[in-house]
C-alpha cells in the first residue's frame, strides 16, 4: 500500500512543523526571561522602598535628623544602581545591523518612531528552500544607543519617561494642592506668589544667561551643542524647589507657620511655573528656528502661550474640581462611600488627563483641581471617604516620591544617556545657587516695602536655604535626552539633586538653630476640628450675668469671641485685598453653590435669579444651623474676612462645675484667666 504522502514532501512537512515548533519554543523562553526580567526590576524597586521604610522607622524611633526619607532613598537607589552597573550579566541585548535606505525622509534630528524588519518569505537550506509565512517585526524607537554591551537589566531598570509625567507626577502634585493649608496659603499669598512666578521666572533666566556665557568658554565640543534656549531650558527646569526634607523638619520642631507657608506654597506653584515655562521656551525655539533669528513676535508669543497655557490649565482644574463637587451635593453617591471615593480620584484624575489632551499643563490643572476639590468637595464627603482619600493620596505621595529618589540613584549608574562634564557641572551648582539667591533676596526687599511685618532676614536666608530640587527638575531633564547638551542637563540635574536632598536636607536642622530661627511655636491644624473645642482660646469671652429664681447671681450666658490673629501675613492685620475680594466671594456664593453651606443662595442672590436659587439649594441648607459648615469645613476659618467675633453660648457648667454662687460681675475675660 502506498503512503498518502511522498517521501521527500513528507520529510520537508515535519521539517517545517520542527521549525514552527521550535521558534516558537524560543520565543516563549525570550518571553519567559524578558519576564523574570522585569519581576526582579520590579522587586529591586519593592525591596528598596521597604528598606527606606524600615530605615525611616529606625531613624524616628532613634530621633536621628541629621538624613532625611528622600536622602536615605537616594542613598540606596545609588549603591543598588552600581551593583547592577558593575555586577554584570549573562543575558546580553541582541542587536541587528539595519542602515537607511539612501534616499530615506528620517535623519539623526528626526527619527523614525518605529523601525519594520520584513523577513523573507523563504528559508535557504542544504536541500533546497522551504517557504515559511512572510513576517514584518517592529521596533519601538527608544533613543541613541550609547553602550552595545548593555544587558536586560540595565535596560528594565530604566523607565519610559512619560510614566514620570503620566503616573508618578499627578498623586504627588495633586496631594500637595489637597493638603495645602490654605489659611496660611492666602495669609502670604502676595509673598508666595512672588516668589513662585516671578522669582522662578527671573531665576531662570538669570541661570540660562550665566550658563550660556559659561559654556562658551568650555571646550568647543561642547559649546557647539549648546545655544541660548538649551541654556534657558536648564534653567528653567532647575528653578522649582523641592524641599520635602526641610519642611519635615519644620513639622516635627513646629517651626512659625508662615515660614513654612511661604516654602512650601511656593514650592507648589513654582513646580507648575517651571513646566510651563520650559514648554513655552520650547513653543519659542520651534518659532526661533522657522524665522532663521530673533523675533519679537516669537518673544511675545511665547510669552503669550505661558499666560494662556497656565490660565487655561487653571481653570480646567479648578471647572473638574467644582464640577465633582456639584455631583457629590446633588446627588446621593455619599450613601456608598467606595463609589463616593472612586468618583473622587477618577475625576480627579481626569483633570491631569484632559489638560495634557488639550495640550495645556496637567501638573498645573491638577493642582489647583486638589485645591478645589478640598475647599468645596471635601466638604460634601461622607466621613468615610474623607478619610480614605487623604489616607490614598497621602500614601501615594509618599510611595511616589520615595520611588522618584530611588530611581534617580539607580539611573545615575543605569540610564545610558549619562554625559559628564566636570566643567559644566561646576557651573550648574554655582548658577543654581545664584539664581535661587536671586529669586530670595530682591523680591524679599521689594515685598518688605509694603509688608508688615516684613519678613526678616533670618528668615530669608532659610528661604534660600530650602531651595532643595527634587522631582519636577529631574522629570524635566530626563523628558528629552536626545542631543548631547540634554544627556549634559540630565547628568548635573541628577548630581544636584542629589547633593540638595542629602547635603542640605540632612543642614535643615542645624540651619535653623545656627538662623536662630524660634521652634516649638505650634502649627494649627487645619483638619476637620470643631471649631469651639477648647474653650480657653485666645479669643474674648464675655460672661452676661443674671438671678435665678432664689436671687442668686450666676452666669447664665457665655459668649465665646474667636478674633482673627493679627499681625502676620501680608498686610499683618490687613489682609490682602485679593483674598477679601476672593472671601466675599467663596463665602456668599460659591460655597453656597458648590457645597451645603449657609447662608443659602435664596439670599444672597438678586430677587429675579430667585428660581435658579432655590433650584440650586438644597434641603439640608434650610434646615441646618448657621454655623453647621463650620464643624465639617477642613479650612473654614480661610482669616480673608475682616476679622468678626462669632458667638457662640456656653454652658458655664462646663467652665465653672458644681458653681453656685457669685457676686462678681465680671466682662472682657480672657480665656486665659478663667
Amino acid at each position: 500500500m502506498k503512503p498518502v504522502f511522498g517521501s521527500v514532501p513528507l520529510l520537508l512537512y515535519f521539517v517545517k512543523s520542527c521549525r514552527a515548533s521550535g521558534a516558537d519554543i524560543a520565543l516563549d523562553a525570550k518571553a519567559t526571561l524578558l519576564h523574570r526580567i522585569d519581576s526582579l526590576n520590579l522587586l529591586i524597586y519593592t525591596c528598596l522602598l521597604t528598606l527606606t521604610v524600615l530605615t525611616i522607622w529606625v531613624f524616628k524611633h532613634r530621633r536621628v535628623s541629621w538624613l532625611h526619607e528622600t536622602g536615605l532613598a537616594v542613598i540606596y537607589g545609588l549603591i543598588v544602581g552600581a551593583i547592577i552597573r558593575y555586577a554584570g550579566s549573562t543575558n546580553q541585548v541582541t542587536y541587528l545591523d539595519a542602515h537607511p535606505e539612501p534616499n530615506a525622509k528620517y535623519n539623526l534630528s528626526v527619527p523614525p518612531d518605529i523601525v519594520r524588519f520584513h523577513f523573507p518569505d523563504k528559508i535557504q537550506i542544504s536541500s533546497g528552500e522551504i517557504p515559511v509565512p512572510n513576517k514584518t517585526y517592529a521596533y519601538s524607537f527608544r533613543g541613541e544607543i550609547v553602550n552595545l554591551e548593555q544587558n536586560e537589566i540595565d535596560l528594565k531598570a530604566t523607565f519610559d519617561p512619560e510614566i514620570f509625567f503620566n503616573i508618578i507626577l499627578p498623586p504627588i502634585i495633586f496631594h500637595a494642592g489637597y493638603c495645602l493649608k490654605r489659611k496660611y496659603f492666602f495669609r502670604n499669598l502676595g509673598a508666595i506668589l512672588t516668589f513662585a512666578m516671578v522669582g522662578t521666572a527671573l531665576s531662570a533666566l538669570v541661570i540660562g544667561s550665566l550658563m550660556y556665557g559659561c559654556v562658551q568658554l568650555m571646550p568647543a565640543s561642547l559649546a557647539a551643542s549648546f545655544t541660548f534656549l538649551d541654556t534657558l531650558y536648564f534653567g528653567a527646569l532647575i528653578s522649582p524647589t523641592d524641599p520635602l526634607t526641610v519642611l519635615a523638619i519644620f513639622s516635627q520642631l513646629k517651626v512659625d507657620v508662615n515660614l513654612y507657608a511661604m516654602i512650601f506654597g511656593e514650592s507648589v506653584l513654582n513646580d507648575a511655573v517651571a513646566l510651563v515655562l520650559s514648554g513655552a521656551i520650547q513653543n519659542y525655539e520651534k518659532r526661533y528656528s522657522t524665522d532663521g533669528g530673533f523675533e519679537i513676535t516669537a518673544f511675545l508669543a511665547a510669552i503669550g502661550d505661558f499666560i494662556g497655557i497656565f490660565s487655561l490649565s487653571l481653570l480646567v482644574g479648578a471647572f473638574i474640581g467644582c464640577l465633582t463637587a456639584l455631583m457629590t451635593k446633588f446627588t446621593h453617591v455619599r450613601d456608598w462611600p467606595l463609589l463616593e471615593s472612586a468618583l473622587f480620584v477618577l475625576m480627579s484624575y481626569a483633570a491631569f488627563l484632559i489638560a495634557e489632551v488639550c495640550e495645556l499643563t496637567g501638573v498645573v490643572a491638577v493642582l489647583f483641581c486638589g485645591i478645589c476639590q478640598a475647599h468645596y468637595t471635601y466638604n460634601n464627603l461622607s466621613s468615610d471617604s474623607r478619610n480614605r482619600t487623604k489616607q490614598l493620596f497621602e500614601l501615594l505621595n509618599f510611595l511616589a516620591e520615595n520611588f522618584i529618589f530611588t530611581y534617580i540613584g539607580v539611573s545615575m549608574f543605569t540610564f545610558p544617556k549619562h554625559h559628564f562634564d566636570p566643567w559644566f557641572i561646576i557651573a550648574g551648582f554655582l548658577t543654581s545657587t545664584l539664581g535661587r539667591a536671586i529669586n530670595i533676596y530682591p523680591l524679599s526687599f521689594l515685598l518688605n516695602l509694603g509688608r508688615k511685618p516684613p519678613i526678616p532676614m533670618n528668615f530669608q536666608h532659610m528661604l534660600f536655604f530650602s531651595g532643595l530640587r527634587g522631582a519636577m527638575s529631574f522629570a524635566l531633564a530626563i523628558r528629552n535626552t536626545v542631543s548631547e547638551a540634554r544627556q549634559a542637563m540630565l547628568t548635573t540635574t541628577s548630581l544636584i539633586v542629589i547633593a540638595t536632598v542629602v547635603l542640605q536636607g540632612g543642614a535643615a536642622s542645624h540651619a535653623l538653630a545656627y538662623l536662630r530661627i524660634p521652634t516649638g511655636q505650634g502649627q494649627n491644624d487645619e483638619s476637620e476640628a470643631l471649631p469651639y473645642r477648647d474653650v480657653r482660646s485666645n479669643g474674648r469671652m464675655v460672661v452676661k450675668w443674671g438671678k435665678d429664681e432664689n436671687g442668686v447671681i450666676m452666669p447664665w450666658q457665655l459668649n465665646s469671641y474667636e478674633d482673627t490673629p493679627r499681625g502676620s501675613g501680608d498686610g499683618g492685620g490687613e489682609k490682602a485685598r485679593l483674598a477679601r475680594l476672593w472671601g466675599a466671594i467663596d463665602s456668599k456664593l460659591l460655597k453656597p453653590l458648590l457645597t451645603h453651606a449657609r447662608p443659602p443662595l435664596t439670599e444672597t442672590l438678586p430677587a429675579f435669579l430667585r428660581p435658579l436659587a432655590r433650584l440650586l439649594t438644597t434641603t439640608r441648607q434650610y434646615t441646618q444651623g448657621d454655623n453647621g459648615l463650620r464643624r465639617t469645613d477642613s479650612d473654614s476659618d480661610l482669616c480673608i474676612d475682616e476679622p468678626q467675633p462669632v458667638p457662640t453660648t456656653i454652658d458655664p457648667q462646663q467652665l465653672w462645675p458644681g458653681l453656685v454662687d457669685t457676686r462678681i460681675s465680671v466682662e472682657g475675660i480672657t480665656g486665659s484667666n478663667i
